[in-house]
């Protein structure tokens, strides 16, 4: 556990001394994240066993302390975490080269260092260590959010680092110690830290619905709205940044922590039996729908997937609200389908900058004669987004669809319906009008964006298809969560 989260961060320094040599750099890169990915799998068979690894890194005081624990949501997201940084780096080496961006060492540098946090986040063992985490993944990929410099760069990184680092302190922060004043531990526990303490009424219905309200939308990374801004905002930064934010490590974390809170702090039994996360439940609902409308508006390629990752986002909210067995293993199975497709799709953007120089999707009518691998790739991440076999998507939806039920919430199976029909109107008119003829044609045969871009998104685009004939191994784990 403790080299999973010091893998990254040692290699970290090393990017930065190898900066004069870009390929010993880039080499670095992968090195660690190898290095990292092997780590992580090593863990795997243990926790599948009903192992839960513990370590303890600091006691602060008697009941305080900050420690490592893996549990299987944890683990599932460190396996999608590290898994990504090898593919993300890949691409970025192709988009950074390809794009001629400067300051590409500061780039690999703080890349590594919000990995590390990464990991840090996901294997918490208490819920302070998950904040400290947390905060150190937000500060760390602000660099990365204003890499450009430019005004409109560092516009986008003051929106960015101001709505997180605002809900984390004022909500956040407060629910934290709010937790500790009440059970005396930050210790999360299967069954729910609080779950005894409204049976001896230590703990009211109003207090609940309160504390559940400061720990949702304390995590900003969630964008649930209305504290989502900071998400389109980012987007000025360059597409590898824009795919770690929707992919690997940020709104992953903000999402893992609304789940791993539902599950391990309050428990599903407790949020069920008192209905106290309803609200919340229409609040994600609302999110889903709005932000994929606001999506429909979005000219601007990244923009539209922006949107469109506030707004799956608020699927895994949905599936921690509903307080359903089967719709904590459709949030949780929800953070890898998602994080395969919204990156492929991000990459697919990435590539028709670098290649066609194209940002608009009036603009791209008839690209997909000149990109038809990237533009193919973009098609099946759309379809898993939008949640058709036989990609990754179907599953995760068709297991909250379930859990909806089982909790008798059908507004969220109606929220669910509608949301992908909303997908289908603002996804694939982009891939299919680059099949047509159009502006595209102009560029005068089949011109790909480099090799090292074009391989990261074909193999991101078959894990959607992977994922989907192959969900065993995913759905193994999320069953666990909870001793679900």
């Amino acid at each position: 556990m403790l080299s999973a989260v010091a893998i990254p961060l040692v290699g970290a320094p090393l990017i930065a001394l190898t900066g004069r040599f870009p390929n010993l750099r880039e080499a670095v890169t992968l090195i660690s994240g190898g290095a990292l990915l092997a780590t992580v799998l090593s863990l795997v068979p243990e926790v599948m066993a009903g192992g839960r690894p513990a370590l303890v890194l600091l006691e602060i005081m008697p009941g305080l302390q900050l420690g490592l624990q893996i549990e299987p949501l944890g683990m599932l997201f460190a396996v999608i975490a590290s898994a990504l940084w090898i593919v993300t780096s890949v691409y970025a080496i192709g988009y950074m080269r390809g794009h001629h961006e400067e300051h590409q060492t500061r780039f690999y540098t703080f890349f590594a260092i919000a990995i590390s946090a990464t990991m840090g986040a996901a294997f918490a063992g208490n819920v302070l260590t998950l904040f400290l985490f947390y905060e150190i993944l937000t500060l760390s990929t602000y660099p990365l959010v204003t890499h450009h410099r430019t005004p409109e760069a560092m516009r986008g990184g003051r929106i960015y680092l101001g709505i997180l680092m605002g809900t984390s302190i004022v909500f956040l922060l407060l629910a934290v110690v709010w937790t500790w004043s009440l059970a005396g531990t930050l210790e999360f526990a299967t069954g729910g830290l609080l779950g005894g303490l409204r049976e001896t009424g230590q703990l009211t219905d109003a207090a609940i619905a309160i504390l559940l309200g400061l720990y949702v939308f304390g995590t900003g990374k969630a964008a649930l709205m209305p504290f989502h801004r900071w998400l389109p905002a980012a987007m000025v930064a360059p597409t590898p940044v824009s795919a770690l934010l929707h992919a690997v490590a940020v709104v992953k974390t903000g999402v893992f922590t609304v789940m791993k809170v539902a599950v391990y702090v309050f428990g599903i039994d407790l949020l069920a039996e008192s209905g106290l996360s309803d609200w919340l439940m229409y609040m994600a609902g609302a999110t889903v729908v709005i932000a994929s409308l606001v999506a429909l508006t979005k000219d601007n390629l990244k923009a539209r997937l922006a949107y469109s990752t506030i707004s799956q986002l608020s699927y895994i909210v949905l599936g921690a609200m509903l307080a359903s067995g089967l719709g904590v293993v459709g949030g949780s199975m929800h953070i890898a389908t998602h994080a395969v497709g919204k990156i492929t799709l991000f990459f697919c953007a990435g590539a028709i900058l670098v290649a066609a120089h194209k940002t608009e999707i009036s603009d791209m009518r008839g690209l997909g004669r000149q990109m038809p691998l990237t533009m193919f790739a973009f098609l099946i991440g759309s379809l898993s987004i939008i949640g058709l076999p036989p990609f990754a998507g179907a599953w995760s939806k068709w297991y909250l669809v379930l859990g909806a039920i089982e909790a008798e919430h059908y507004f969220a199976v109606g929220v669910l319906v509608l949301s992908s029909l909303l997908n289908i109107a603002y996804l694939l008119p982009v891939a299919v009008s680059a099949f047509f003829p159009g502006d595209g044609e102009s560029g005068g045969g089949v011109h790909e964006a480099p090799l090292a871009c074009l391989v990261p998104l074909l193999l991101t685009a078959l894990a959607c298809l992977a994922l989907f004939l192959y969900p065993d191994p995913v759905l193994d784990l999320v069953r666990l969560i909870g001793e679900i």
